[in-house]
């Protein structure tokens, strides 16, 4: 069976500011994914919210980019957005931003990822005998966020010790986004480990090159992670808030374990992102369904893992990763790197470069001021 997971979140209001969705919101949500599921949209489907954005998990077998899974996840997000309207939350509906979505809403606001495969979990299936996945879903952080720790655990033996066996030292395909290129998805294959230098070329630039998606250079070319890899800001063409990705990535036997995955996330990385989306903080891992309540509106990722059966239904419980407290050292070293940094205030690195500045009222004041600049006489 050609099995689909799709992954669409949005941020369509939350409470007291940037902090999370009400309860009602979440409610509504799950009704209509169980609503889908009942009528056979779906085959199965989980809700949760990273911060103030809601997440929507979903298998089905219509393939990527399906206009009805699509149009689903979109008037679910409306009647969330309806919700949040009618008690004052902030930021109603922000994520959504265009009257409707033409054919699917990669483009108009939601982040969405989605892997598509044969499914056959069967033992003697040599490459996918069981499978299992997991959801990666940031808050107040930018689309490259997970460009060092992908690499890592898809690129690097230091970190996932897999890629010296048999079933993945062929290595793994990346697929880098050029965000920059508004006229559509602009891409460059690269290949690892041949392409190792070129790719970190590249990756280091979190704010225009992302991690698309990644496939296993064996096994038929299976995929292995997308990424909603998008900047709103070049879709709005103004601020509307950080961009918030949401990454699926499947593991075990021919990819990575998720401990090879998820060791790479201690390193509480800087990013781009935090209040106003303007500063360069740490990404600190959080339990599932964490709101933004801690200084400064730290960078936040959840992780969570499922299994799924021959039929496309998730197992009956998941695995919140980052719930464990083998993580509060790491939620430390964050809070602590976010200190050291925010203590620098507006200077130098702490802040993102003015091309990157999310809200225009920055770069008008300097397009201002550097009008009024004027040469010296001699």
């Amino acid at each position: 069976m050609r099995m689909t997971l799709s992954a669409i979140k949005a941020d369509v209001g939350s409470i007291g500011g940037h902090t999370r969705p009400t309860d009602e919101m979440l409610d509504r949500v799950r009704s209509d994914v169980q609503s889908a599921i009942d009528r056979g949209l779906l085959i199965d489907g989980y809700v949760f919210h990273v911060g103030d954005d809601i997440a929507i998990i979903m298998s089905h077998t219509r393939g990527k980019d399906d206009t009805e899974i699509h149009q689903f996840a979109w008037d679910s997000f409306l009647a969330a957005t309806a919700i949040a309207q009618e008690y004052g939350l902030y930021g109603a509906g922000q994520d959504l931003l265009v009257d409707a979505p033409s054919g699917n809403v990669r483009g108009a606001g939601p982040g969405v990822a989605e892997v598509e495969f044969e499914h056959d979990p069967v033992t003697t299936n040599n490459a996918r005998s069981a499978e299992s996945f997991m959801i990666f879903a940031a808050d107040k952080c930018g689309p490259g966020a997970y460009n060092l720790p992908l690499f890592l655990g898809f690129a690097d033996p230091m970190y996932c010790a897999g890629l010296m066996l048999p079933r993945m030292i062929q290595g793994f395909d990346f697929n880098i986004i050029d965000m920059n290129n508004t006229g559509g998805d602009s891409i460059l294959t690269l290949h690892a480990p041949e392409d190792y230098y070129q790719l970190t070329v590249l990756l280091r630039d979190n704010e225009r090159f992302g991690i698309e998606s990644i496939s296993s250079r064996s096994y038929d070319g299976q995929d292995a992670v997308s990424v909603s890899a998008q900047r709103l800001h070049n879709i709005a063409g103004t601020y509307t808030g950080k961009d918030d990705p949401i990454a699926i990535v499947r593991n075990q036997g021919i990819f990575p374990a998720p401990e090879e995955v998820l060791s790479t996330f201690t390193k509480a990385h800087y990013i781009g992102g935090d209040a106003r989306g303007s500063h360069n903080m740490p990404l600190m891992p959080v339990p599932m369904n964490t709101p933004v309540t801690g200084p400064y509106c730290l960078p936040i990722v959840e992780s969570l893992g499922f299994s799924m059966n021959a039929a496309g239904k998730f197992s009956a419980n998941y695995v919140d990763f980052f719930d464990n407290p083998a993580w509060d050292l790491v939620r430390n070293k964050a809070q602590e790197k976010a200190l050291y940094m925010r203590d620098q205030g507006w200077s130098g690195p702490a802040m993102l470069p003015y091309t990157e500045l999310e809200y225009g009222g920055f770069r008008d004041i300097v397009t201002g001021l550097e009008e009024r600049f004027a040469y010296k006489a001699e």
